[in-house]
């Protein structure tokens, strides 16, 4: 094990010779670095490696098995199509960026102890805010703000939860939770948060439409599932989320049919599919936790190649709405069929890999006879293809012809594409080397002539309702309102109330503080006698009008010899006091 090597070190490492690097080799260089890293990965031990002593406690920067290889081997698959995408990319601080994000994301899943999983969780959070950053506008600018807080918010969560899970138990570990306190519901939601679990999912749909063509491809991938992968380690058969995955379900389809622009629409997509991993997480079952691993697995790969569909819609036309676009099958047809593989993938199409994977987690329900969860997921499956499969294709290719021409895309943008389509392809026919990557034995048929009958029915029966239902699904340019009007409006307003309490304060303080208490404590130090026989006049005299009449505090310092008479007073005090001990002991 001493020669294994954290796949995060590895690429955080490497993210530092980025800015050395010139045009071309650059861009070689950061499609070859995920590339070593999967071979890394392929070669690691099962078991833990690199432990470090950290205030007396055992850090473990290296934790394989099964379940962290898995997710290792999809988030460098992806980093390598998404750098060969990105191949046009002239801007280095989006390479830095992006291999520091996904050096995070292996961090947090090869992570053995709370400590550093909480490290690479927080680095994760800041170096995917500058993905969205980088497209430089207004926009963009102020949808990364909120993004970092919501995840500043988050991670404090976590650390809470850290921090009393470790003063309860004593141990740092990173294992299933089955203690059931405040400390794990803290570290669940903080989780949760990354997860973009309503009511705490608006920042995905308001943070990764306004990323660059790149980052939206990138963030697509990797913190909704760290926080899937964190899930599974942590918090299996919590029933909880059985009703978390399934509202998340529901949730994700609803705004994605409202939705006009078609990078929101998969934004919201994106909850909808995680929705259905963190149902297999809550059954918990062998079944329903491999189908939640590999549909999180072939989920980064298709969802992916949508978000590269859509990037170079937006990369050539510069246009991201659907009330903007149609008809670009005319001069985009490799986009458009990669598009399409995408969206049957993520309707689960017979034949592509959302239907090997998605229906693990259905059967799992079905088998723990839990019918309302299996209903609400068919249910789901079929306004996946909704908005998804048809909605998102039909409105920006097919739709009514707006006169734009701007021809195909680049080269490697299209290797790229072709690529993730083998894949989605390859592992919805043979998804035997999948299944063999998963955590437990699996032993289960995809295709059945009754699953696969059922399947057809159910995407029929979803496309006959969007076309009898058209005219109702076309946008308009509209805004969806979601949680995030909260934090959008209703913060503005609460920093407008906690400023004006916050100025009033101030002018208390002020008036205290500032004017009235050393005027006081300058009369007292000055005449200390005078200012306690006046204070204690004022107090017993009902008529305040006698002594301005008859000038007592004037009459007052003159017969207490002014500063004198505090040591005067100092002298009575001690001679009555020495008086009266006498008294008591005669």
């Amino acid at each position: 094990m001493s020669a294994n090597v954290p796949p995060s070190l590895f690429l955080l490492s490497g993210a530092l010779l980025i800015p050395y690097l010139k045009g071309h080799i650059r861009n070689w260089y950061t499609i070859i670095l995920p590339a070593v890293t999967f071979y890394i990965i392929w070669q690691l031990d099962i078991g833990t490696a690199w432990h470090l002593s950290f205030f007396d406690r055992e850090i473990i920067l290296l934790r394989v098995d099964k379940l962290s290889k898995v997710f290792g081997y999809i988030f460098t698959l992806n980093a390598f199509a998404a750098f060969v995408y990105a191949y046009y990319l002239k801007d280095p601080s989006q390479h830095i960026a992006a291999v520091t994000y996904m050096g995070s994301a292996l961090g947090v899943v090869f992570a053995g102890d709370l400590i550093s999983l909480y490290f690479f969780w927080e680095m994760m959070a800041i170096a995917s805010t500058f993905l969205i950053l980088a497209r430089q506008t207004q926009k963009s600018l102020n949808a990364g703000m909120r993004y970092i807080l919501v995840h500043i918010s988050g991670g404090l969560c976590l650390l809470a939860g850290i921090m009393l899970h470790i003063s309860q138990t004593g141990s740092i570990e990173f294992y299933a939770m089955n203690d059931r306190n405040w400390g794990t519901y803290l570290i669940l939601i903080g989780f949760l948060v990354n997860a973009a679990a309503p009511p705490f999912s608006a920042w995905l749909p308001d943070a990764y439409p306004e990323a660059t063509v790149t980052g939206g491809v990138i963030l697509s991938a990797y913190t909704t599932k760290t926080a899937v992968y964190t899930l599974i380690r942590g918090f299996p058969a919590w029933e909880i989320l059985i009703w978390i995955g399934c509202i998340m379900t529901i949730y994700g389809i609803i705004y994605a049919l409202l939705e006009n622009d078609m990078r929101r629409i998969l934004a919201y997509s994106i909850i909808n599919q995680v929705g259905f991993m963190i149902t297999g997480i809550g059954i918990g079952t062998m079944m329903s936790l491999n189908g939640c691993v590999a549909h999180a697995f072939c989920h980064i790969i298709y969802k992916a190649l949508l978000w590269m569909s859509a990037g170079s819609v937006l990369y050539m036309t510069g246009k991201s709405r659907c009330t903007d676009l149609g008809g670009l099958y005319k001069t985009m047809p490799r986009t458009l069929l990669f598009g399409i593989i995408g969206a049957m993938s993520i309707s689960a199409f017979p034949g592509t890999s959302g239907f090997t994977s998605k229906s693990l987690i259905v059967e799992g329900a079905l088998h723990e006879h839990l019918v309302w969860v299996w209903l609400v997921l068919e249910i789901a499956s079929a306004g996946v293809f909704l908005h998804a499969g048809i909605k998102f294709p039909y409105f920006v290719f097919f739709a009514e012809d707006k006169g734009l021409r701007p021809g195909e895309t680049n080269r490697t943008m299209r290797c790229a594409m072709g690529f993730m389509s083998f894949l989605c392809i390859f592992l919805g026919f043979y998804p035997q080397p999948l299944y063999a990557l998963l955590p437990y034995p699996v032993h289960y048929q995809a295709y059945t002539l009754n699953h696969v009958v059922a399947q057809f029915q159910l995407l029929m029966f979803s496309a006959l309702v969007f076309f009898l239902f058209l005219p109702l699904l076309k946008r308009t340019e509209t805004i969806s309102i979601d949680t995030d009007w909260l934090y959008r409006k209703g913060l503005s307003g609460f920093m407008g109330i906690l400023g004006s309490l916050c100025t009033r304060i101030a002018h208390a303080c002020d008036l205290i503080f500032i004017r009235t208490l050393p005027q006081s404590l300058n009369r007292v130090v000055k005449n200390p006698l005078t200012s306690l026989v006046t204070s204690y006049l004022k107090a017993v005299c009902k008529d305040r009008a006698v002594l301005d009449r008859f000038q007592f505090h004037q009459r007052l310092e003159a017969a207490t010899f002014g500063p004198m008479g505090f040591p005067i007073l100092l002298s009575l005090m001690l001679w009555l006091c020495l008086f009266c001990i006498l008294m008591i002991w005669g």
